[in-house]
């Protein structure tokens, strides 16, 4: 793998040495590393290693120059032909998330620390996985920042023991009682407390030296001075050494004998506690954040509350008293970190979420409706699976009214549902779904929709590509269109057009539906109550086609005749439709003489449709759902056109017969008509010649 690790500086600190660690490494397995950086002391030791350093200004937090820096970093990308960018900090994170977008490589982040809720720290939430540091730091990303929990992984940072000299701190008590903190002096750190605290300790220690190792960022030099003055005035002046930033912090470790954490707000994990813990350092640490992942209280280290300095002071004088004490938690701390602080255990879980990250990938495929289309979508649905195999999540958007038909697919892992008459209604509902979308962070979309709402949800869901046809219904919001010159071909391969784009072949035109077992008990049940004989057989027709297209609609006096004609040779007729249907089909009994057809209309699902049209001989429908149906279940069908081109909407049936007039003004495509003479001038003996000719 190739791997470009971004961050602010490579200057000391725990980022910058986590950082280092993970360069190391890499290469040491023979992956390929790159850190960007706007520099610091810590660079030449990337390079040593065999890694590569690039320097830009990525450390400024100016809009203007995190653009500057995109250009740059995408030819970096291109370059070392990176396969994963991994920010670990929010303003070169900007860059990272730019550039990843314009390469479409992965984009992962790390939270190094608790951010504040501003719309500068949600680009640390958007990347593919967030590793957190701490589970304090993992709520917070997910409870504040509105990250999915599921992108959320905790990898503990970690410490290099070999770079420590562990030693009992009953063997390397001295006559002075070294007490250090580390860290930056920013007010964050609690040095005011810990000074206050020393204070009162030195009134019990008398050879008492008090290290503070950090400096200030140059925005923070009053707050040092404020310090100064505090250790001046409380008389601790004598026995207090300001060291700054200090490099070899294992050094440091070694003449201390007690380390103290001050930090007064949420600790994203506290690196210098395992480093103290690796050299066999007692640890006095106030109670914030991922500190208490580290430590167990009275057992690894002590605890006390933030920003008090009576505890503090307590907490250090029982560790001075009680040698046996600091040896107890000194001794458990170090077991501690070697189990689960250790450099190579943090380098092998992240490279495992590199590696994870690489292999699985999410595909939400968008299918709005209508019911029929819906079921046109099962080869497509099905071809997108097999092309891309269990690493692959697929993940498909559908209207509350078509849900029922994808419950049981197997071929999709997760059924996303839009309502848009109630909830998701409007301007309001879509931009709530784009919302749900993006927290997803799918890698590809696939628009087999193709309208101007399902193109808007495709641009909002901020995949890096997004797939379907360029016909001026908004489709600038997909990256990858094919144009839609409407030629004259079936629907399924008409959707294949856009799958050929992802370099999938229509092999196989077969619909499916996935009816359940309860669902075929249903059909058995309702047929039995209808009194038909297993040696009868069963003629399924279509009764309607949606409330929509009343120009579809078989003439009631034919569908009467064609029942008559089929009474005659004692084959029974299934009435078919939805509740809608109902009255059309109570007029179609009024007009059947001898004939009693069975009435199943609203009285059954969709999947139970399936069923009921599995058991027919032959199945009669106008361009409506059910005639998909009849083709997903391989019965014959007969398929009445009018007002819309069989060319265009007739899915492949291997035993179908299309009845339609070939008149002037047909295909019309219009909803309402005077005479819809295109469907009356279909015939009751047209019909029954067609299924004679099935059936035989």
């Amino acid at each position: 793998m190739n791997i470009l690790q971004i961050l602010p500086q490579l200057n000391v600190g725990g980022v910058e040495t986590g950082t280092l660690d993970l360069s190391r490494y890499l290469v040491k397995l023979g992956h390929k590393s790159v850190v960007v950086s706007s520099g610091g002391e810590l660079a030449r030791e990337i390079e040593e290693h065999g890694a590569k350093h690039y320097q830009l200004p990525v450390n400024k937090k100016s809009i203007v120059s995190i653009l500057k820096c995109v250009p740059k970093l995408v030819e970096i990308i291109r370059k070392e032909e990176i396969h994963i960018i991994h920010a670990r900090s929010r303003a070169p994170a900007w860059a990272a998330f730019l550039a990843a977008r314009k390469t479409g490589k992965v984009f992962i982040t790390t939270a190094h620390g608790y951010y504040s809720k501003h719309f500068f720290s949600y680009v640390m939430g958007w990347a593919k996985k967030v590793i957190c540091p701490s589970n304090c730091i993992a709520r917070h990303m997910v409870d504040d920042l509105g990250v999915p929990y599921e992108r959320v992984i905790i990898i503990a940072r970690s410490v290099d023991i070999s770079k420590f000299n562990y030693a009992s701190p009953d063997k390397k008590r001295r006559d002075e009682f070294n007490v250090g903190i580390v860290g930056r002096i920013t007010p964050l750190k609690g040095h005011l407390h810990f000074i206050k605290a020393m204070a009162k300790v030195s009134r019990q220690v008398s050879r008492l030296k008090i290290w503070i190792v950090g400096d200030a960022p140059s925005s923070k030099e009053s707050y040092k001075e404020q310090i100064q003055v505090l250790v001046r005035r409380l008389g601790l002046w004598h026995c207090t050494q300001f060291l700054g930033t200090q490099r070899d912090i294992p050094s440091v470790m070694n003449h201390l004998d007690l380390l103290v954490l001050a930090t007064t707000t949420h600790e994203a994990f506290g690196r210098v506690i395992i480093e103290a813990q690796a050299a066999g350092v007692p640890v006095v640490a106030t109670q914030v954040g991922g500190v208490v992942d580290i430590i167990d209280h009275d057992k690894t280290g002590i605890l006390v509350p933030a920003a008090d300095p009576q505890a503090m002071a307590e907490a250090v004088l029982k560790v001075y008293k009680d040698k046996e004490l600091a040896r107890f938690l000194a001794e458990n701390a170090y077991e501690k970190v070697k189990d689960k602080f250790n450099v190579e255990l943090m380098a092998k879980n992240t490279i495992s979420v590199y590696e994870e990250t690489l292999k699985n990938f999410k595909v939400l495929i968008i299918k709005l409706g209508s019911m029929g289309d819906v079921i046109l979508s099962s080869a497509a649905i099905r071809a997108i699976k097999e092309k891309f195999g269990v690493n692959y999540k697929v993940t498909l958007l559908t209207s509350v009214e078509c849900k029922e038909v994808l419950m049981g697919c197997p071929y999709i892992d997760e059924l996303l549902v839009a309502d848009f008459k109630n909830k998701d209604k409007g301007v309001k509902g879509l931009l709530r779904l784009g919302s749900i979308l993006r927290k997803h962070n799918f890698d590809i979309v696939i628009d087999l929709q193709n309208n101007r709402k399902s193109h808007i949800l495709s641009g909002l869901s901020m995949a890096l590509n997004r797939y379907g046809y360029d016909n001026k219904k908004l489709s600038f919001f997909l990256n990858h269109r094919i144009k839609d010159e409407k030629p004259l071909m079936d629907p399924v391969t008409h959707q294949f057009r856009i799958l050929n784009m992802l370099g999938i072949e229509l092999r196989s035109a077969a619909l499916e539906l996935w009816p359940s077992d309860e669902d075929y008990s249903y059909v058995d049940k309702l047929l039995e109550g209808e009194w038909l004989s297993s040696s009868q057989k069963l003629i399924g027709l279509n009764i309607a086609a949606s409330s929509r297209w009343l120009t579809k609609n078989w003439p009631l006096e034919n569908i009467a005749r064609f029942c008559e004609e089929m009474s005659r040779k004692e084959i029974r007729v299934v009435l078919t439709g939805a509740q809608a249907d109902i009255g059309r089909a109570t007029a179609l009994m009024g007009l059947c003489k001898t004939a009693k057809p069975i009435n199943a209309c609203g009285r059954t699902t969709i999947n139970q449709l399936a069923c009921l049209i599995k058991k027919c001989s032959v199945y009669i429908s106008a361009d409506s759902a059910p005639l998909h149906v009849a083709a997903a279940g391989n019965v014959p069908v007969i398929a009445l056109f009018g007002p819309t081109d069989p060319g265009r909407h007739m899915s492949r049936v291997k035993d179908a017969v299309v009845i339609k007039k070939d008149l002037e003004c047909s295909p019309c495509y219009k909803s309402k008509c005077r005479t819809a003479k295109c469907m009356s001038l279909i015939s009751a003996e047209e019909v029954l010649d067609a299924v004679n000719r099935l059936l035989k």
